[in-house]
């Protein structure tokens, strides 16, 4: 089982179109994947269907130490992704995870300890747009890390702060974590988008990959229709995704 976090502090780079579309992708090989949402804003929970059931249990109650990760899991027949839903209440998680002990393991020991996820292909954490405990835990509970960077200067200057996130978190929880790559999203024709593509190539090098996700109106109708772009026929930006994940699987070989 391989646990990628999808995460930039950044919000509005697309985190949560790239994990849903990188799930269906990889669920189209024939791979069993788990996505959890780790975002009070819950939008990769809202774009898989979730019906927002207070009975329900979601990734808060894992955390709470209230349930168990299998116990959360909710299924989307059409997409073959399963998937930890999230509501506004994990916002709350922030407060009490920093009285805990070894707060920044709980996800990770709860995902370790629980031998129903086994079957498992593939975990992807989808993280909030912050550097706050919700993505320590996801990023203590990773193999790797994905990093969706939007074509535009502030995200990259953003990217130079969460490096020294993921540094400490290697440093002191998580020593094999490792960014697997960056994945330029909402690319365009313009001069700002080149000028991003050259600074993130000169300094990331080979951690950049070349399936760049252009900026179409579909990724709006995708959500908005709780449907991925995958499963939307003939879609330019499906094939963008197809071809990422190509890419992502290639590096883990």
């Amino acid at each position: 089982m391989k646990i990628f976090a999808v995460a930039n502090q950044k919000g509005g780079v697309g985190k949560t179109t790239t994990v849903v579309n990188i799930a269906a992708a990889i669920a189209e090989k024939g791979k069993k994947v788990l996505c959890i949402d780790a975002d009070p804003q819950a939008n990769l929970s809202d774009y898989l269907g979730y019906d927002f059931d207070a009975s329900r249990r979601t990734l808060l109650h894992i955390l709470k130490g209230e349930a168990e990760p299998h116990e959360c899991i909710v299924s989307n027949e059409d997409e073959h992704i399963d998937y930890i839903p999230a509501d506004i209440m994990l916002s709350s998680a922030e407060m009490f995870l920093v009285q805990m002990m070894c707060r920044e393991q709980i996800l990770r020991n709860a995902l370790k300890n629980d031998r129903e996820l086994d079957s498992y292909d593939y975990i992807i954490i989808d993280c909030p747009p912050s550097l706050g405990m919700l993505v320590h835990n996801a990023l203590a509970a990773a193999d790797s890390i994905i990093v969706p960077v939007q074509t535009q200067m502030f995200s990259v200057n953003g990217l130079i702060q969460f490096e020294q996130v993921v540094n400490a978190i290697r440093k002191n929880i998580n020593k094999d974590l490792t960014i697997c790559g960056i994945v330029e999203t909402m690319v365009d024709n313009t001069k700002m988008t080149k000028d991003v593509d050259e600074v993130l190539t000169k300094e990331y090098s080979d951690l950049v990959y070349t399936t760049k996700i252009t900026r179409r109106i579909e990724a709006a109708y995708s959500s908005a229709d709780r449907k991925s772009l995958i499963r939307r026929k003939n879609s330019s930006m499906g094939t963008q995704y197809r071809e990422l994940v190509d890419e992502i699987l290639a590096r883990e070989e």
